[in-house]
């Protein structure tokens, strides 16, 4: 967020920070990103238009290289619903996935204190009877956060790896990935997957600390040490609608 601020603030026309498409305007975020190796233009689902600036580039240069892109964002803009749906709220009663089960959003034992209960978790909200989502989510990511790096390193310790930098993030397109300074970033939704898949994500990236590709070389180094992946796989895919 605040890196983000910093790139506004540097952009010419600061106060106009969009992008003319077709006559359109729609915003542009600009986040620059030290691994990113060139220039990248990528349309959100909400219609707004994200501008990956790799460690050499710069604001400028950026926004130009998003001006030239225009008729591709023109043609990703048709592309998207008229209509795009909202994020469905969780209320309670509303069941959500919990470390691969379904369970329901419930009043707590002490719901007058705005206590909401699943999956043998308590979360405390400021109002039981509006979306709880907002607050769900953090106490999720906490979890992630608690939970996830003692996992990681034990399994690069079985596997003699080293983890440089260890981070949980709110990824919306990957469940996790691997940098080449060997930085593992993990999304908080693997709290929902079943053990086995989260497990799996794990060894999946620590796996590219020895080979930085998805190669045949990079396949049997999973297999050797994830046998069942396969099944992990087809749920990743089957769930990769918990990334919007």
């Amino acid at each position: 967020m605040l890196l983000d601020f910093i790139l506004r603030q540097n952009t010419p026309n600061a106060d106009q920070n969009f992008l003319d498409v077709r006559g359109r305007r729609i915003p542009l975020a600009m986040v620059r990103n030290h691994q990113a190796r060139r220039y990248l233009l990528r349309l959100r689902h909400d219609g707004s238009a994200r501008l990956t600036i790799p460690r050499s580039g710069s604001v400028i240069e950026g926004r130009r290289f998003a001006e030239r892109n225009t008729e591709w964002l023109a043609r990703q803009l048709e592309k998207l619903p008229t209509h795009p749906a909202k994020a469905k709220q969780w209320l309670i009663g509303a069941e959500i996935l919990f470390r691969g089960e379904l369970v329901k959003l419930e009043m707590g034992m002490n719901s007058e204190a705005g206590e909401v209960q699943f999956g043998g978790e308590i979360v405390r909200v400021p109002d039981i009877g509006g979306d709880l989502r907002p607050w769900v989510v953090k106490h999720l990511w906490k979890l992630a956060a608690t939970e996830f790096p003692p996992r990681v390193y034990e399994f690069a310790a079985a596997h003699q790896l080293t983890v440089g930098r260890f981070t949980v993030r709110n990824q919306r397109s990957r469940w996790g990935s691997c940098s080449r300074r060997g930085t593992i970033s993990l999304n908080w939704r693997l709290i929902q997957t079943p053990p086995f898949v989260r497990d799996y994500i794990f060894l999946h990236e620590l796996m590219h600390l020895r080979q930085m590709n998805h190669s045949e070389r990079f396949w049997r180094e999973v297999e050797s040490v994830c046998p069942g992946y396969l099944a992990a796989e087809k749920w990743v895919k089957q769930h990769s609608s918990l990334l919007k």
